[in-house]
């Protein structure tokens, strides 16, 4: 988003609104609105998922937690890792989640470039060093190229209990997993409703009025508090992925065959 900073910088010279779409573009005044999703409650709703699927409150554990995040430049990471990380950090702190690999803070389980290969290397690299005879029983994963790494991993290394892994995005290859008990759940960002509520801003904005927005605290680009409009997340498994994916024509049918 930075090497925007000539036509943003044009932008503004001229009073022409921009909206950042999605992902926020950092560190320029030019920027008037943001649309997104609820990045901080995906976060919270992968690591509520976690604590569900582990029953973690009724049970005693020890279970074994590793964490992959996004590109450490992205600055949506700061959201999806601080939302898990609020539901999840008590356990850790308490002994229930334990960290074989000991990698947790942000830039230790950032992905650069969200890359698949790269989240599976890492992944290969800390299932040969911790979980030799011990099994793994949860990957956080922020998002699904990061999380289809580390099932390609499992898959080629691993034959202990198979984990619960979430994702985000309900890419098709995961949607897939999903469906062969592969990956638990995915949270799902339907980009019809998030391009749905930007052209009402844009309405907004060409008509001469405010555009509507729910959040005016959250997100600062470092220039400021950026006015935005956040869409609210939907969690997705084997239960639902069809009533949310294919009955909402997301998806067909060959689509996540």
């Amino acid at each position: 988003g930075e090497s925007l900073g000539t036509p943003l910088k044009q932008a503004e010279e001229q009073g022409i609104p921009v909206i950042s779409y999605d992902r926020l573009i950092m560190n320029s005044s030019a920027v008037t609105y943001y649309a997104t999703f609820d990045n901080y409650l995906v976060g919270q709703k992968q690591g509520e998922y976690i604590v569900d699927a582990l029953d973690l409150d009724n049970t005693d554990g020890p279970y074994n937690l590793e964490i992959f995040t996004g590109d450490p430049g992205d600055n949506n990471v700061n959201f999806f890792y601080g939302g898990a990380m609020e539901v999840l950090q008590p356990y850790i702190d308490s002994g229930k989640l334990v960290v074989q690999s000991g990698q947790v803070k942000k830039e230790e389980v950032a992905t650069a470039d969200w890359s698949t290969e790269k989240a599976q290397s890492r992944m290969e690299a800390i299932l040969a060093s911790n979980y030799n005879g011990k099994d793994l029983d949860v990957v956080l994963c922020s998002n699904d190229s990061t999380a289809l790494g580390v099932e390609n991993a499992l898959e080629a290394n691993y034959t202990g209990k198979w984990p619960v892994i979430t994702g985000q995005d309900c890419d098709k290859p995961n949607v897939k997993n999903i469906v062969n008990g592969k990956q638990s759940m995915s949270v799902f960002k339907d980009t019809r409703k998030l391009a749905e509520q930007t052209v009402k801003m844009v309405d907004a904005i060409m008509d001469g009025k405010e555009a509507e927005t729910n959040d005016n605290e959250s997100y600062d680009n470092g220039t400021g508090i950026i006015p935005s409009y956040l869409c609210e997340p939907t969690v997705v498994t084997i239960d639902n992925y069809e009533e949310m994916l294919l009955d909402s024509g997301y998806y067909t049918e060959a689509d996540i065959k």
